[in-house]
């Protein structure tokens, strides 16, 4: 089956679940015209289906290749990449000054979950471009900028995020990777790292590493580490490629999905060290490899959501002409699946959560860019706090909620989602990497409750549960029978994340293995409150006004099943973040030390 952009249902999660009208009104995007957003994503969605999508399935079955120190992409990825670049999909949110079209996060977050819907091992490789773009743009020097910039913004070039190495995993701090200062003011670089997404291929002519490692009178721990910019092939004075640098995919991973994307082991300084360039300042490399991860950490969120709305499109095909057994109430023949009630609950729960957490990942990138973007210094810190709040919840909410979503896309399929010629497998293999990398889900839990919970003294999230208070406080004065007990459900919820969040509080300054035992339902917990609000208001946006697709209370049962259904468990994941952390830590009675 191939896939359609939903493109009214983004829309009204961009205008209204994430407040992106609201904050084009309020002046915050400048003289950005908001009119312009839906040609933007209808042409992205033409392209996805009509380039990407058709590449999937091929890719995966055929996927990337290592022979004699290259590595060879899947027949037709070249053509795609080209045909991309060409139509300036890569320079989306580029800054201006270097060939971007300067748009807003917002709309490239959009463009992101589309490609990851169409085929997500073919939009890793720009997905690590721009967070390269990011890190070059905020902390490179002028000379690096020039030379690099406007090419990684087209996309002529791609870039490379290089932390892992076998011994320092999420433990970044252990890396041995080394660098030595040469007389020329540039670097040379010896070392080994793995899981190195599009570490080599045959799309673009150089490739552009960053890359982190220690240099010899280096602090211990990550206050030692430096960031470097490595490109594949040294940049002469004239801007033509030169020599081979001492930068080589060593090794290709055999995963278990993705199978397109060449995840690579690299190796630098067989031949005296790779040469490489300083970004930003030594031993601060972390701080410049936080800019380019927690702009990925929003991409692997949406990577989540694009799967699951790919997954959720699917079911809901399959279901529509698989016929199985009499529904109630029916006495000719087999019925559509779709007709038994436990299978419309499969789909309503793929859809629901779909939703909920494409509403987080938006909000987050609006956030993001009005941190960026607005005229009072105030309102752009506010909304730095908020992106700074909203991106682990994004990244861990919508990859858990990506896993759930394809699961059940097997399930609705039955016996045939079990087998490979129907794509619903490949689905659940792809997207189980997103909770893994950039940062493991159970890290990003443990950054929303050891740093971002406290952050301020709680402000950004006081302000958040306030805006979540008032959605609430919408439906339950409209009293309107469509919506059930919406209304009571989240202001429960609400009420299970304030106290929650106090008692982690607490527990943070007198025992923090009691917290951090309690961090992994605290983020759920978390996202399923505000993925319920953010429904919420989407459904009484698409109740007063034309926008969304069809019947609005299309949306307002979605929102009403959300709440009824999802955000119920609100109570339990108190108790677990409260009751749950004594058997955590006494776990030693059960589990060998």
């Amino acid at each position: 089956m191939t896939y359609r952009a939903p493109i009214s249902d983004m829309l009204l999660a961009l205008h209204h679940g994430a407040g992106l009208k609201s904050a084009v009104e309020a002046g915050h995007y400048g003289d950005f015209d908001i009119e312009i957003t839906a040609a933007i994503l209808e042409e992205a969605g033409r392209f996805a289906s009509d380039v990407l999508a058709p590449l999937n399935r091929a890719g995966d079955l055929h996927g990337a290749r290592l022979q004699d120190g290259r590595v060879t992409t899947a027949p037709g990825w070249a053509d795609a990449y080209r045909r991309w670049t060409a139509a300036g999909w890569n320079a989306v949110s580029g800054p201006q000054d270097f060939g971007g079209q300067g748009l807003p996060l917002a709309i490239n977050a959009a463009c992101t979950e589309i490609w990851s819907a169409a085929n997500i091992a073919f939009g890793l490789c720009p997905l690590l471009t721009l967070s390269a773009i990011e890190a070059l743009h905020t902390h490179g020097n002028d000379t690096l900028k020039k030379i690099y910039l406007e090419k990684l913004v087209s996309g002529e070039w791609t870039g490379t995020m290089q932390l892992t190495e076998p011994q320092a995993g999420s433990d970044v701090g252990a890396l041995r990777s080394r660098a030595e200062r040469a007389t020329d003011g540039s670097y040379r670089i010896f070392g080994t790292k793995i899981f190195i997404t599009y570490g080599d291929h045959d799309m673009t002519d150089n490739i552009v590493h960053f890359v982190l490692a220690r240099l010899p009178d280096a602090p211990d721990g990550t206050r030692g580490i430096s960031l470097f910019l490595i490109p594949k092939f040294v940049v002469d004075a004239d801007g033509s490629l030169g020599a081979r640098n001492d930068i080589h995919a060593s090794g290709i991973e055999h995963k278990l999905g993705i199978h397109a994307s060449p995840t690579c082991t690299m190796t630098m300084g067989d031949d005296g060290g790779a040469i490489g360039y300083l970004i930003g300042e030594e031993n601060r490399g972390m701080r410049c490899m936080f800019t380019m991860m927690n702009q990925a950490r929003l991409a692997v969120g949406l990577e989540g959501v694009g799967i699951a709305d790919r997954a959720c499109q699917q079911a809901l095909a399959y279901a529509l002409e698989r016929r199985q057994g009499r529904a109630a109430g029916t006495s000719d023949g087999m019925s559509p699946i779709i007709a038994h009630p436990d299978v419309r609950r499969m789909l309503m729960q793929m859809r629901a959560l779909t939703a909920a957490a494409r509403a987080i990942c938006y909000a987050t990138a609006v956030s993001l860019d009005v941190a960026t973007r607005a005229a009072d210094p105030d309102v752009r810190a506010a909304a730095a706090a908020r992106g700074a709040l909203l991106t682990p919840i994004a990244k861990a909410f919508s990859t858990d909620i990506g896993n759930e979503v394809a699961s059940l896309g097997i399930q609705v399929h039955g016996g045939m989602g079990f087998i490979e010629e129907t794509g619903a497998a490949q689905h659940y293999r792809d997207v189980r990497i997103t909770s893994i990398y950039e940062g493991t889900n159970g890290i990003q839990a443990i950054d929303l409750v050891a740093r971002k919970l406290a952050a301020d003294g709680g402000a950004a999230v006081s302000a958040l549960l306030d805006d979540m208070s008032a959605t609430v406080h919408r439906v339950e004065a409209l009293n309107e029978a469509a919506f059930g007990t919406t209304g009571m459900k989240l202001r429960d919820a609400l009420g299970s994340l304030e106290r929650a969040g106090k008692w982690l509080l607490e527990r943070l300054a007198s025992s923090p293995d009691d917290a951090l035992a309690g961090a992994t339902p605290y983020l759920r917990l978390f996202g399923s409150t505000l993925g319920g609000c953010k429904l919420a208001e989407e459904a009484l946006a698409a109740r007063d006004s034309s926008e969304g697709a069809g019947d609005p209370r299309r949306y307002i049962m979605l929102a009403r099943f959300f709440a009824e259904n999802v955000a119920v468990q609100a109570a339990a994941l108190e108790r677990m973040v409260i009751d749950g952390a004594d058997a955590v830590n006494n776990a030693d009675t059960v589990l060998p030390s």
